[in-house]
């Protein structure tokens, strides 16, 4: 498999992973939702900055962090946008563009280099990891989180590799 499939199997994991925790905070009440929220809103700007630098073009964000809470369905239709964005980057991608430097400035000021690569591996690694922080709030509520599983998602959408 070579790493732009590779990649674009991650980030279909990713889209799907979020699609089922977004389908479970939806059941829930909004209210007392606003750490998940506070987190997921992170995810977002920061796959949102990384789609500009992708692009080589400028943001607007000066935080990591969303200034004011979104409501669940915006932060969700942002979402999803932005992971169909990927896709649809990967599906366009040439292999020799992954090691291409990408010089770009963080929110806090400082300079940094990535390859498009490394950047994209970072999406999906970062997202991957708050969304378990979400995993763990929703444990601390005595809820179950969904189970945000690689090989879960690779058995869910090929059901053959069970054979």
């Amino acid at each position: 498999m070579s790493a732009v499939a590779t990649l674009q199997s991650l980030f279909e994991f990713k889209r799907w992973s979020n699609r089922e925790l977004f389908d479970l905070l939806a059941t829930l009440p909004e209210q007392g939702l606003a750490p998940m929220l506070r987190t997921l809103g992170h995810i977002y700007t920061t796959d949102c900055i990384f789609v500009a630098h992708l692009k080589g073009v400028p943001h607007s964000y000066t935080s990591p962090h969303v200034p004011t809470l979104p409501a669940l369905a915006e932060l969700r239709k942002g979402q999803e946008e932005t992971d169909d964005w990927y896709l649809q980057y990967l599906s366009t991608l040439q292999p020799e563009a992954l090691q291409e430097k990408i010089r770009f400035r963080f929110t806090d000021g400082d300079m940094g280099s990535m390859s498009r690569e490394e950047i994209l591996q970072h999406i999906c690694t970062h997202g991957c990891y708050h969304r378990g922080n979400v995993g763990q709030m929703l444990r601390d509520r005595g809820l179950p989180p969904p189970r945000d599983l690689f090989t879960r998602f690779l058995h869910a959408t090929e059901p053959e590799r069970r054979d």
